[in-house]
């Protein structure tokens, strides 16, 4: 059996409809939508819709964590627009390419950075989409907890620490066991390129230590210090920044 992982697709699409190729499976564990690119200031939502020069700016403010800063210059560039309709319809537009663009079958969680009342609306029957939920795949159990916890960058789908851990117990004991974020573990959530630490889930952590899946994927920071690392007896993998390697991760057993 082989089944092949990605992560943070922010709108990668032409890379994702090969992503596929020569698996009996298709995992994806979210943020399929890309706002900003910070490496490449001229692609994503943002500067569709505010330009280059702007994108630039908020993207300098926000990596020297000056958030407060941030929000007011993006208040200001939101100021008569109705922003909720801006976003939904850039989304839905780019969640258009990307969900015909899974193979089937596809098995898929949100990233922080999704909307996930749209995903039903794109997701076809070849694809099943997970949240705090179980699926057996090739005689595993996988199990699946989307979303981001609450931090300052206020992406769409951040939640509490308390409904994130509700999740991870409702997952319960599986032998891999699937994340958008990742365990909090300052290796594993610290991203070099941003020179920041991200957040990852002590609930999540926890889990690994007591219930000992094979497996522990996920993504959420691009560029980590470390990608790969055992915690007990578990195998934990950052699956990459798709967007950027377009490349899967591939499990094999």
């Amino acid at each position: 059996m082989r089944v092949h992982v990605v992560s943070d697709v922010h709108g990668n699409s032409t890379d994702l409809a090969r992503a596929g190729d020569g698996a009996d499976a298709l995992v994806c564990l979210g943020d399929l939508v890309l706002f900003l690119d910070y490496a490449d200031h001229s692609r994503g939502i943002f500067p569709d819709l505010f330009g280059v020069e702007n994108a630039h700016r908020i993207v300098e403010l926000r990596t020297a964590r000056r958030f407060e800063e941030a929000r007011t210059f993006g208040a200001g560039l939101w100021a008569g627009i109705d922003r909720r309709s801006a976003i939904e319809t850039a989304v839905r537009k780019q969640y258009a390419e990307l969900f015909a663009a899974f193979p089937t079958p596809t098995y898929a969680t949100y990233g922080n950075v999704d909307i996930p009342h749209l995903w039903s609306e794109y997701a076809g029957s070849g694809t099943t989409v997970l949240d705090g939920e179980r699926v057996e795949i090739g005689g595993l159990v996988f199990g699946f907890v989307g979303g981001g916890l609450r931090s300052a960058m206020r992406t769409p789908y951040e939640i509490s620490d308390e409904e994130y851990a509700a999740k991870i117990e409702a997952v319960g004991e599986v032998d891999v066991l699937c994340t958008h974020i990742p365990p909090d573990v300052p290796d594993l959530v610290y991203d070099t390129v941003a020179r920041r630490f991200e957040r990852g889930s002590r609930a999540l952590l926890e889990a690994i230590r007591r219930t000992r899946p094979r497996y522990s994927l996920f993504g959420h920071v691009h560029q980590p210090l470390v990608r790969r690392m055992r915690i007990g007896a578990t195998e934990c993998v950052n699956v990459g920044h798709f967007a950027g390697s377009g490349r899967p991760w591939a499990l094999e057993w």
